[in-house]
């Protein structure tokens, strides 16, 4: 009878090992994908550019309109989420996401700059509802002391599928483009349209197997066994804490949080996003300059597999995230003072100082918020609006100045995020 009662123990135990194993995989490719579309932008700047005849300021639209529905949709996120919960939010994420992409195949037929915008915005929505549920989520489904390794896991399955994406888009988008705006220059206005509106076409394939994979995640999401989490009910200390806290207003820590992580959106997204434009500035052909972000997202994978092993064991999450600041700042100077490969190089090497930013910053700002959670979520989720603003500050500084002399602006970003790793993730009142 006792060793029945063990056995029956052991294989409670074994299956729910197993069933602890599933959420992890699961959300893991939700990273994937997001990862995945929103690389994609690093590709679509320049080719959007030709596409659509567009100087530096107007090119980097094409971030903005998507990450400014991070700041647009937040808070209707976690409405959705309070109606849904996590996991039928995630699929409705996906969902959202998957209308965004369809929306570019008539932006891609019509060549219309402004209908290509409104596709990156609802995609943008769709991130901003999956964003919100997914990386609470990851945060409180395990020990908060290791929340930002199994966010530097999730951060490997996106920025792998960051690494990717550029490569595929830009092998079909930006294929013989060098050679394509040499011959522009030549063209009358008739065959000028041919070409441009042959170029625009490009991504229709693409986006059409975007929607079908999207879609396809959505219902698999909607149909698994992703158990839910309750955020609203607090344990005893944390509750203990709140009990006079009636406003997310209320958490300093939390609010000077949402500001790191907008500069961190910021200069992450600068890092991807403007290092194949800034590439051609220096003279590299396009042809050569379109493998830059994966450079770039190959080195954030390096910083996340040294996270998974030194995260807590060796550093903390807020030594980590001080570190990573001190890394921008060198990195962000060596690339203004340098030129050529070298520069590119630097550039590149923001990922690395980039990587362990994320992961450390959500858990000290979303620590102790018990029952405001989820709004608290959505405010941080908000604060993706650096990625917006931060790049579109950058592409009017290299018009008015260079791409290089513009980079100054990451400066000041990494010292807040040094100063929040520092002081200010320890400020409660």
């Amino acid at each position: 009878m006792e060793s029945t009662s063990v056995l029956k123990n052991t294989v409670k135990e074994n299956k729910k090992e197993k069933a602890g194993l599933s959420p992890i995989v699961i959300i893991g490719s939700l990273f994937f994908v997001f990862g995945f579309v929103t690389w994609l932008n690093s590709v679509l700047i320049p080719y959007l550019r030709i596409a659509c005849e567009l100087n530096n300021f107007e090119a980097y639209l094409v971030a903005f309109a998507f990450y400014i529905a991070y700041l647009v949709m937040a808070i209707p996120s976690a409405w959705v989420l309070k109606v849904t919960g996590f996991k039928k939010g995630m699929a409705v994420g996906l969902f959202i996401m998957a209308v965004g992409a369809l929306i570019f195949i008539p932006a891609a037929l019509s060549r219309t700059y402004i209908l290509f915008l409104l596709g990156l915005f609802v995609q943008g929505t769709g991130l901003a509802v999956l964003q919100t549920a997914s990386n609470p989520y990851i945060t409180i489904i395990g020990p908060r002391e290791s929340a930002a390794k199994r966010i530097s896991i999730m951060g490997i399955c996106n920025k792998i599928a960051g690494a990717i994406a550029p490569i595929v888009l830009g092998s079909i988008a930006l294929k013989d483009a060098d050679s394509l705006v040499l011959r522009l220059k030549t063209m009358n206005a008739v065959e000028k349209l041919q070409e441009l509106n042959a170029l625009a076409s490009r991504v229709i394939v693409p986006y059409i197997f975007i929607i079908i994979v999207l879609s396809a995640l959505a219902f698999l999401i909607f149909k698994s066994g992703l158990p839910e989490i309750d955020t609203d009910n607090e344990d005893e200390a944390v509750a203990a804490a709140n009990t006079h806290k009636t406003s997310i207003f209320q958490f300093p820590h939390l609010l000077l949080g949402v500001l790191t992580l907008f500069f961190y959106t910021g200069v992450e997204v600068m890092a991807g996003d403007t290092i194949i434009s800034y590439g051609a500035s220096q003279g590299i052909p396009l042809s050569t300059a379109k493998f830059f972000t994966t450079f770039t997202l190959v080195a954030m994978i390096v910083g996340y597999i040294i996270g998974i092993i030194s995260i807590p064991k060796f550093i903390s999450q807020a030594k980590a995230l001080k570190f990573s600041a001190i890394l921008g700042v060198i990195f962000s100077l060596a690339a203004i003072f340098s030129s050529g490969y070298v520069s590119v190089l630097f550039i590149a090497l923001l990922g690395l100082s980039n990587s362990l930013m994320w992961p450390a910053i959500w858990p000290l700002a979303i620590a102790g918020l018990g029952r405001f959670t989820k709004i608290g979520s959505s405010f941080l989720i908000m604060a993706i609006a650096g990625a917006a603003l931060l790049p579109l500050l950058y592409g009017r500084l290299a018009d008015v100045f260079n791409g290089q002399q513009a980079y100054w602006i990451l400066i000041p970003c990494y010292l807040f995020i040094g100063y929040y790793a520092t002081w200010g993730h320890k400020i409660r009142r």
